[in-house]
């Protein structure tokens, strides 16, 4: 109980900038919108995404996402337009995002170099009144609920990728207008944090039916220790994606996704939590189900997406 009477005052109060404002999830390697705005349109096909994942299974508060996405490219592929929104319950807080991403593609040597840019407003709900405190005096944490508090939020990428290779840099959230979610007597002038984003991977294929694509993720938060992110996926007969990962200094991810039509897959995967809430909890779980589509669709049958 300890424990999580003081994750929920740590995540409330802004006295620790570790807490989960990003969206985290594992299957970011399919969906690079979900990180870059920079990706919106890279593909000839428009594609969208469902995604639901539960963090921490059995642990009290723990965080449960969902994530709908849709991107594809517009005026001769020249540019790329995407929605993105994310539902988030962690502990006593409730936020819901709706971001519009806007990409221009610009042709760079063997690929393409994108620019992107996302636009959007969050509601944020904080039940304050239900945190339990011992000094009842403390007027950090008097005041009443926030409910629905409309933030706006904005963010920018840039996106390099050729048919084999990709990387990307991104700030997702780069500024927003927070103050009015800010406790009184805040030592902080912001709520949300800026976290960058540094991710890169390339396909290999050692033979006709079989391509092998590590990648790496880096996360960068001021005042936090960097968080890495290494995989390595094994598609098969150009159908089925197996994979694994290590998340430093947090779990182990196993996935898979299955190509079930050319337009249509399916994934998931499992988080194997190396910290000591993993005394708590029985690991983190997340699908995710993919539809493409366009009058481009038939160039996917031809070629597989590597991501």
């Amino acid at each position: 109980m300890k424990r999580i009477i003081l994750l929920a005052i740590m995540i409330i109060s802004g006295l620790t900038t570790i807490a989960q404002q990003e969206m985290m999830v594992s299957h970011y390697m399919f969906n690079g919108l979900l990180l870059n705005p920079a990706y919106a349109g890279t593909h000839d096909y428009f594609t969208a995404t469902a995604l639901h994942r539960s963090q921490w299974v059995k642990f009290d508060g723990a965080p449960v996402s969902q994530i709908i996405s849709i991107d594809g490219p517009i005026a001769n592929k020249r540019l790329g337009i995407g929605l993105l929104i994310h539902n988030d319950q962690i502990g006593i807080i409730s936020q819901q995002d709706v971001a519009a991403n806007i990409a221009y593609h610009l042709p760079v040597g063997a690929g393409d170099l994108s620019f992107g840019l996302k636009a959007g407003i969050g509601s944020y709900s904080a039940r304050l009144n239900d945190v339990i405190i011992w000094d009842q005096a403390d007027q950090v944490y008097a005041q009443n609920n926030l409910q629905g508090q409309i933030i706006p939020k904005f963010g920018f990428g840039l996106y390099y990728h050729t048919q084999k290779f990709y990387a990307g840099i991104s700030v997702p959230m780069i500024y927003s207008l927070d103050d009015k979610i800010l406790l009184e007597n805040s030592t902080t002038s912001d709520y949300f944090k800026q976290h960058y984003y540094f991710n890169s991977g390339y396909v290999f294929e050692p033979s006709v039916n079989v391509a092998i694509k590590p990648s790496i993720l880096v996360k960068y938060l001021a005042n936090a220790p960097v968080e890495v992110d290494l995989n390595c996926n094994f598609l098969l007969y150009h159908r089925l994606w197996l994979g694994a990962g290590y998340r430093t200094g947090d779990a182990l991810i196993g996935m898979i996704e299955y190509n079930i039509t050319p337009q249509l897959r399916a994934g998931y995967s499992y988080d194997y939590t190396l910290t000591d809430i993993n005394n708590y909890s029985s690991g983190s779980h997340e699908i995710m189900l993919g539809f493409d589509f366009g009058k481009d669709i038939e160039i996917k049958k031809r070629s597989p997406r590597y991501f």
